[in-house]
């Protein structure tokens, strides 16, 4: 993934320098005032998140209005899917003597983003950012009720369990838990045209930041088709 998002910089950079590519064009059709897109995300968790969840898929829908070639606003709604590893349910089977014990989680944003855009006849490329409402959800497979003395490490908080002195807090039940928070994104895209204007499909990097007991890093590789 980091080589990934080094190639996307290294390429967007290269056409951002080349102003043969982005000359732009007479065709009224590729100068739309609303723009639409739909993409196909794969996540990759960082940080704390890292240690708990896998590679996971999504989907990207978004809207929004554009005041000129090059600066538009995009508003979107952003699912992806936070399949955990083994190292987030051990303490838990541990807990439950349950090898068997599985579980999930997704995370949901809506979020309001600039972006800033120069757009050539084939290509293009793009920066992207902006901030939103986040929320995110855990299921067990099976409820738990918490103990004593149990150590607190980082993964009880990520199902949402609380923790006091160190400890996870006793006679806790738990199945299902939520958490929302406002968060941030940003990053870099680039866009081909694909049959008749202003149809483009797009490759983007962006990263998610959202804050809570255990912070949600994403980076988010997506294609999809813009108009």
């Amino acid at each position: 993934m980091n080589r990934a998002t080094t190639a996307i910089i290294a390429i967007t950079l290269l056409a951002l320098s080349s102003h043969g590519a982005f000359a732009q064009d007479d065709d009224s059709d590729d100068n739309p005032r609303v723009n639409t897109n739909l993409g196909f995300p794969i996540s990759a968790p960082l940080g704390q998140a890292g240690r708990f969840v896998n590679l996971g898929l999504g989907v990207n829908i978004g809207a929004g209005y554009n005041f000129t070639r090059s600066h538009a606003v995009v508003g979107e709604f952003i699912w992806n899917s936070l399949l955990v590893n083994d190292s987030a349910l051990s303490p838990i089977r541990v807990a439950l003597q349950n090898p068997s014990l599985a579980a999930g989680g997704n995370l949901f944003a809506f979020t309001g983003n600039y972006r800033y855009e120069l757009r050539g006849r084939v290509v293009g490329a793009y920066l992207i950012g902006g901030g939103g409402w986040y929320y995110r959800n855990a299921h067990l497979s099976q409820q738990v009720v918490t103990g004593s003395n149990i150590t607190c490490t980082p993964v009880w908080p990520w199902w949402g369990f609380s923790c006091d002195h160190g400890l996870v807090t006793s006679d806790q039940t738990i199945k299902n838990s939520s958490s929302h928070s406002l968060g941030v994104n940003g990053g870099i895209g680039l866009t081909a045209r694909v049959g008749n204007a202003p149809y483009r499909m797009y490759l983007e990097s962006r990263y998610h930041y959202v804050p809570g007991k255990v912070n949600t890093q994403l980076m988010v590789v997506t294609v999809g088709i813009r108009y």
